[in-house]
């Protein structure tokens, strides 16, 4: 059979540092592969040297990582996507190994989980955020990776053309796990080396801002994929609530017959109406959701699987 086009994908934000680097390392794993460098209304001379290491370069003036992915997803053709930082943290030698496992398996994507004993190259704070998110999501949609934020991934075709993408920036690492979960792709993950950045290049990941950006985000998820919790755990809340201010007024009507506290017993009232509206909402918007998943899923069973590699 005819070999796979494999595309490697590289968003890229002010990287002139490592970018020829990691367009040359990606060139010698890969030699077949297109490399495309996206970049995203860089100020330095990224673009200039990924099309003298000899990058396909494109330009998305819509800033923020998700917005990037969504053009190159909607771009580019190919029956494998290799998705890579351009910051050169990632190990390009891997590349061949996690495409191998996506096309030998018919998997629909392939996570390389971060593995490195360098302390400045994985911080605790994003070591210890990535952590939690990941446990966080893992609770919620399914414990089938161990690094949700890891920026080195490979994909299959049915999942790249089926993928909404609708983050604008790191968040959309988040958006890929989930999109994997709730389908119930075949994933795998595949550990691999990651390295410090080059000296005079800086990271562009906040871990304050974007940690609250990612958090956000799942929190979003939950409501649109998971309505039924969502808005129970918020109708049991407000129920709580409710029987909270509404009990010593009911024991003292008990008592004494009489109300003294009307305004607190009208609030205990609305609060339990709203408590009652929020779980008929969860109820409703969960067969909604069933028909947006069921159309998804006819969208991604509408493009051809992985193929196996022939021995």
């Amino acid at each position: 059979m005819n070999s796979p086009r494999i595309a490697v994908l590289v968003p890229c934000y002010n990287e002139e540092k490592p970018i020829a680097s990691v367009v040359s390392d990606f060139r010698a794993a890969l030699p077949h592969a297109q490399i495309y460098v996206y970049d995203n209304n860089s100020q330095d001379r990224t673009v200039e040297l990924a099309r003298a290491a000899g990058a396909v370069v494109r330009i998305e003036p819509q800033q923020g990582k998700g917005n990037v992915v969504r053009r190159m997803f909607a771009d580019i053709e190919a029956d494998a996507y290799v998705l890579v930082d351009g910051d050169n943290t990632y190990e390009a030698g891997a590349a061949p190994k996690l495409v191998q496992a996506l096309l030998e398996q018919n998997l629909d994507m392939v996570t390389g989980v971060r593995v490195t004993e360098q302390k400045a190259a994985y911080r605790a704070g994003h070591r210890f955020g990535n952590w939690l998110l990941t446990g966080m999501v893992g609770s919620i949609f399914g414990r089938r990776t161990g690094d949700m934020l890891s920026g080195y991934r490979v994909f299959s075709r049915r999942f790249v053309k089926s993928f909404p993408a609708l983050s604008r920036g790191f968040e959309i690492e988040t958006e890929f796990t989930v999109h994997a979960l709730e389908l119930r792709m075949p994933i795998a993950d595949v550990e691999t080396v990651y390295v410090e950045r080059l000296p005079g290049s800086e990271s562009k990941l906040s871990t304050v801002r974007d940690g609250v950006r990612i958090l956000r985000m799942i929190v979003s998820l939950v409501k649109e994929e998971r309505p039924l919790q969502f808005f129970g755990l918020l109708a049991a809340a407000l129920f709580l609530l409710g029987i909270g201010l509404g009990y010593p007024v009911v024991a003292e009507f008990a008592r004494t017959g009489l109300v003294p506290r009307f305004p607190t017993a009208i609030l205990a009232s609305a609060i339990m109406v709203i408590g009652v509206l929020c779980f008929f909402c969860g109820l409703i918007l969960d067969s909604v959701t069933l028909g947006r998943r069921e159309n998804k899923r006819l969208a991604y069973l509408s493009y051809i699987s992985p193929r196996p590699i022939e021995r």
